[in-house]
């Protein structure tokens, strides 16, 4: 289901072409200002722009101007009573897609619309196509930042720092450096330095030769020597104890390793790309982490954002996790129901990706039918977001009602028109329904 933004100023035409968009299974996002649109433009992925010309403040063809600025690439159909040749001519130089005149033919808009939304997911496509990382999902401007740094220092042999919270996909993005590496045929050796107690994880790094401490019944090869001439990812390298700090910087400084127990030095060639949710800089200050260690393995560093400073990505990540986890379930890939989307949006994701995943996850599998509904989110996204479904089993059909009303109120801001159409009913009958309730203001009752 595609999604359309229609800014214009005209209430009348606003409300009829987006009923008529609706009424054609388009999600319609309307505003009445250029810069209400770009709101919205930050928070919803958005497949065809329907713009107005003229409109309050910046115009039309001043928004298409700053969208081919900033590198948005949207296909936009302008909609004026206000035509002339020259504003066609300027609007499609500009890049939109087609120009249509007021009062437009129904026919006409949806097949120019129809044109313009298949012609941005040919785009889509060849972009995919041509990504350099088509593993990792994402078109916002921060994660373009993180792509170019990838590209950059992909091919060289420098250590890499990747930071970033829990859940952001640092591991993901070691394997795609790597892949894009000339080690990549060469081993991706991963060290997790959380789940190795302390006293095995100088074994697991460097080896340890036979007899070399009780149990040691056989030679072990290191993982870093088993990674030569590939890469070695050290995940959460911010938990690595003291007591092999010292040991991890002599092999990055030297190259060399030395099995416990053994009186030989290895040469290993390594790549070392390094990840941590921890703030280092911190506990250098503390005292727990080698600054002479933490220049070695931050020669260029990548920090990933959370989820909720790149929310423009939420969608292509939403979609892609509906197709993944439907196929692994063997479900029909399901739609989603408007408000769903809008909880997503509206929600900050402390688990980032991985929490997104989750919650797709379970929907895909819970969900009975093609359709997710929010009654299909945790109860935390739902309270988070607004949108809490009441228990029905606990509740009578006035206090269902009730709960009902005032979802519609508060996602519309508690504008009664909005809410009523929300809910398929007269203004009128929703003010009864408010009053029934208790929901009108004392002094509107009086």
């Amino acid at each position: 289901m595609a999604n359309i933004l229609y800014i214009d100023d005209e209430i009348s035409a606003l409300k009829a072409i987006s009923a008529i968009l609706k009424k054609n299974g388009y999600n319609t996002y309307t505003a009445t200002t250029a810069e209400e649109g770009l709101d919205i433009l930050k928070n919803v992925s958005v497949d065809c722009l329907l713009l107005d010309y003229r409109l309050p403040g910046m115009n039309g063809i001043d928004l298409l101007r700053w969208m081919r600025l900033g590198e948005i690439s949207i296909p936009t159909v302008m909609l004026t009573a206000y035509g002339t040749i020259e504003k066609a001519v300027e609007a499609m130089k500009l890049g939109a897609h087609h120009y249509l005149i007021k009062p437009v033919d129904t026919e006409l808009l949806l097949n120019v619309l129809k044109e313009a939304i298949a012609k941005a997911k040919g785009i889509k496509k060849i972009d995919k196509l041509e990504s350099p990382f088509p593993e990792i999902i994402g078109k916002s401007k921060v994660m373009k930042e993180v792509f170019y740094v990838m590209g950059m220092v992909a091919e060289s042999n420098a250590n890499v720092l990747i930071t970033g919270d829990s859940g952001t996909g640092k591991e993901l993005v070691a394997r795609a450096i790597h892949r894009k590496s000339l080690r990549k045929t060469k081993p991706f050796v991963i060290v997790d330095c959380t789940t190795i107690p302390d006293n095995l994880l100088e074994s697991e790094l460097f080896g340890h030769e036979k007899g070399s401490f009780t149990g040691a019944t056989d030679r072990k090869t290191g993982l870093i020597e088993l990674a030569n001439e590939g890469t070695v990812f050290l995940d959460e390298i911010g938990e690595l104890p003291p007591s092999l700090q010292k040991k991890l910087l002599r092999f990055l400084q030297e190259k060399e390793i030395q099995r416990i127990g053994g009186t030989l030095r290895t040469k290993v060639d390594v790549r070392v790309i390094s990840a941590t949710n921890r703030d280092l800089e911190g506990a250098i200050k503390e005292g727990n982490f080698r600054e002479d260690l933490y220049w070695r393995l931050n020669v260029v560093r990548i920090n990933l954002p959370p989820l909720k400073e790149r929310k423009e990505d939420i969608p292509l990540l939403v979609n892609y996790f509906l197709n993944k986890f439907s196929k692994e379930n063997n479900k029909t890939i399901p739609q989603l129901e408007p408000e769903v989307m809008e909880s997503f949006m509206n929600y900050d994701w402390p688990g980032n990706i991985r929490e997104l995943a989750n919650v797709i996850e379970r929907a895909v599998v819970l969900s009975p039918s093609g359709l997710i509904s929010v009654k299909y989110l945790p109860k935390k996204i739902q309270e988070k977001t607004g949108w809490l479904i009441p228990d029905q089993k606990s509740l009578n059909l006035l206090e269902i009602e009730k709960s009902i009303i005032l979802k519609a109120l508060n996602s519309t801001g508690w504008n009664q028109t909005k809410a009523a159409e929300i809910m398929g009913i007269s203004r009128k009958q929703l003010r009864t329904k408010m009053k029934n309730h208790g929901l009108l203001p004392q002094i509107e009752e009086e």
